[in-house]
């Protein structure tokens, strides 16, 4: 059974929940939805009730900014989504977010939410120190202004680094008309990203349990990204995770998860 909570702006947050036991939130990243985390809640249900949710302006939820005569959207908004989904499941919780997702989760609980401990696997900051140039959206937020979902989602994979060949396989795959279905919120997810730097004075102020996590196989900015946010969260700590990538195995998440929540 679907059950929703309601934001600050009145956007209906659709989420799912499974198991028993202390409550952790799963925050998925770009072109995921509440289905998205899949193999995970299984392992994860015998040992805590495990919500999902689709962010707002994805499959069940909506999403009040689309509606004329409010404000464009902000990342405060998806702030205010999740502690509306918090206040719904019943206060204080853990939470494990992916990606942007992991990005929403330390930018919420920098912001006071009720989040006791945070997993957060590579939040995308992805600037390079030793590059000046600035980073770009690659023409995502073009293609959504021009109700271009495909240019969008092709657009925003580019940026991530995905090569060509592997996007036009991407095209004929059955998962690709659930991603476009999504699509036109990859600016929100771009919001969170901002300019690929580590906020440091935002996230110093966590008081929070913190665990940040990389793959030993993803490429050099997700080691980066991880250093940078354990040198600026009071007490967090790291875990790169052997063999994995960005898109990390549940199989091997799972445990370092069950552990971490404890």
């Amino acid at each position: 059974m679907t059950h929703t909570a309601t934001s600050a702006d009145g956007t209906t947050i659709a989420y799912d929940l499974v198991g028993d036991g202390p409550t952790l939130i799963v925050i998925g990243g770009a072109f995921n939805t509440r289905h998205s985390p899949g193999a995970l809640v299984p392992l994860l249900a015998p040992h805590m009730r495990i919500v999902t949710y689709d962010r707002r302006g994805r499959v069940d939820s909506g999403d009040a900014d689309a509606v004329g005569g409010v404000p464009p959207f902000a990342v405060e908004r998806e702030i205010e989504d999740l502690a509306a989904l918090i206040d719904a499941v019943g206060g204080e919780v853990f939470a494990y977010g992916h990606s942007s997702g992991a990005i929403l989760g330390l930018e919420a609980t920098s912001r006071g939410l009720p989040i006791s401990r945070l997993a957060a696997y590579e939040p995308p900051y992805t600037a390079d120190p030793s590059d000046s140039t600035p980073l770009t959206d690659g023409g995502v937020r073009a293609a959504i202004a021009a109700d271009d979902r495909e240019a969008a989602a092709t657009a925003f994979m580019r940026l991530t680094g995905m090569p060509d060949q592997a996007i036009e396989g991407a095209k004929h795959a059955a998962f690709w008309p659930g991603l476009l279905e999504v699509a036109h919120t990859l600016p929100y997810d771009l919001a969170l990203t901002g300019d690929g730097v580590v906020p440091a004075m935002r996230l110093g102020s966590i008081a929070a349990q913190v665990l940040i996590m990389d793959g030993g196989a993803s490429p050099a900015w997700a080691a980066r990204a991880a250093e940078a946010v354990v040198a600026v969260v009071p007490g967090a700590r790291r875990l790169t995770v052997a063999g994995q990538d960005h898109n990390v195995d549940p199989g091997v998440l799972a445990p370092h998860l069950i552990d971490f929540f404890g």
